[in-house]
C-alpha cells in the first residue's frame, strides 16, 4: 500500500521562520516533523511514501537523499550517532510529486494518483504527528473488519473551534474490533505532568498514551462548518485510509470551501455509495504542529517523554 504526505502548503503561520525553510522541516526534538510521518507509513507497512511538494521545498528532498560526505566526516570526527542519523534519514523509501499550484489537499492528493494506482492508500498530513507509529495499522484493522471500507481518525475539539476543521456526523460502531484489544496500552497521564516513567527496554522516559478505541461509522462530513451548524465536536485529525474510489472522485471534484478542491467534498461523495468509517484518536496520542503554539505544546510534550530531555523540561516549566 502506498502513503501519500502532502507538503505543498505555504506555512504561512511560521512565517518570517518558513520564508526560506519549508515548515516541514521544522524541528520536532532531533528530527524535522515529516520524518516522523514518513517513519510512521513505512512502520505500518507502506511499501512506498508519495511526498507531494513544490519547487521551493527542495530541503525536504535534500533530506531524505544520501549525504555521503557529511556522513563519512561525522563518522570520522567520532560521532558515530549522528552519523548513523544522516545515513538513515537519507535511505528511507521516499519519492516525490510535484503540485505546481495550491489547489488544495484534494488537488495535491490527486497529484500522487500516478503512484498510487487502483489501490487502497494512506493519506497522512505532514503537520499531524503520531509518534508511537500504532493509529495506522488500528485503521487499517478497522477497514478489514468492515470488508475494506475508508478509515479516518478523528479528535474531539473544543465546540468553538470546530470551524476551523472538518467535522463528522456518526454513530458509535458496537463490537467494534478495537475495543478491549489486549495490545493496546492505557494511561491516564496528563500533558501538564512532569511525572514520567523509565522503559527498562529502551532507557526513555515515556509518558504513555492513552488510546482512544471508539470506532464511528460517518454518516456526513462537512468542512469548516459554522460553530451553530457543526454536527459534532469530532475533527478530522490528518490520518486516512481511503479506496481506490476517492482518486477517481478526485479527478472530477469542484472547488469547494476557499477556492479550493477539498478532500472532505470527496469523501461526502463517496459516501453515497460505500460506508465510512472513523476512530477516535487520544491527545495523547496524537500531535498537531500546524501552528506555533501546537508545534512548541508538542516539543514540549515528547521531551518530558526522553529521558534526555525530561529533567530540563521539568525544571523548565515547573
Amino acid at each position: 500500500m502506498k502513503a501519500i504526505i502532502p507538503a505543498a502548503g505555504l506555512g504561512t503561520r511560521f512565517l518570517p521562520a518558513t520564508k526560506a525553510q519549508p515548515k516541514e522541516m521544522l524541528p520536532v526534538l532531533e528530527r524535522p516533523a515529516i520524518q516522523y510521518v514518513v517513519e510512521e507509513a513505512l512502520a505500518a507497512n507502506a511499501n512506498e511514501v508519495v511526498i507531494v511538494s513544490n519547487a521551493s521545498k527542495r530541503a525536504i528532498e535534500e533530506h531524505f537523499s544520501p549525504n555521503k560526505t557529511l556522513a563519512e566526516h561525522l563518522a570520522q570526527a567520532g560521532k558515530t550517532a549522528f552519523a548513523a542519523a544522516v545515513e538513515h534519514a537519507g535511505s528511507l523509501p521516499v519519492t516525490f510529486a510535484e503540485q505546481t499550484e495550491p489547489l488544495g489537499l484534494g488537488h495535491a492528493i490527486r497529484c500522487a494518483a500516478t503512484a498510487v494506482g487502483d489501490e487502497p492508500f494512506y493519506v497522512l498530513l505532514g503537520d499531524v504527528l503520531v509518534p508511537d507509529n500504532a493509529l495506522l495499522p488500528r485503521m487499517l484493522e478497522v477497514s478489514q473488519h468492515n470488508g475494506g471500507a475508508s478509515v479516518i481518525a478523528v479528535m474531539r475539539v473544543p465546540h468553538e473551534d470546530v470551524s476551523r476543521f472538518g467535522i463528522i456526523d456518526a454513530v458509535p460502531v458496537e463490537g467494534n474490533p478495537l475495543v478491549g484489544h489486549p495490545e493496546l496500552p492505557v494511561s491516564t497521564a496528563t500533558s501538564s505532568s512532569c511525572h514520567f516513567e523509565m522503559s527498562a527496554a529502551a532507557g526513555e522516559a515515556i509518558e504513555k498514551p492513552s488510546v482512544a478505541t471508539t470506532v464511528w461509522e460517518v454518516k456526513a462530513l462537512v468542512e469548516k462548518p459554522p460553530v451553530d451548524e457543526a454536527p459534532s465536536d469530532l475533527a478530522i485529525f490528518g490520518r486516512y485510509l481511503l479506496t481506490p474510489a476517492v482518486m477517481r472522485i478526485l479527478e472530477h471534484t469542484a472547488p469547494g470551501a476557499g477556492g479550493e478542491i477539498q478532500l472532505t467534498d470527496a469523501l461526502v461523495e463517496l459516501l453515497a455509495t460505500e460506508k465510512m468509517f472513523a476512530i477516535e484518536v487520544s491527545p495523547d496520542e496524537g500531535f498537531d504542529t500546524g501552528t506555533i503554539a501546537s508545534w512548541l505544546e508538542t516539543n514540549i510534550r515528547l521531551a518530558q517523554r526522553n529521558a534526555q530531555l525530561a529533567p530540563a523540561i521539568c525544571a523548565a516549566v515547573g
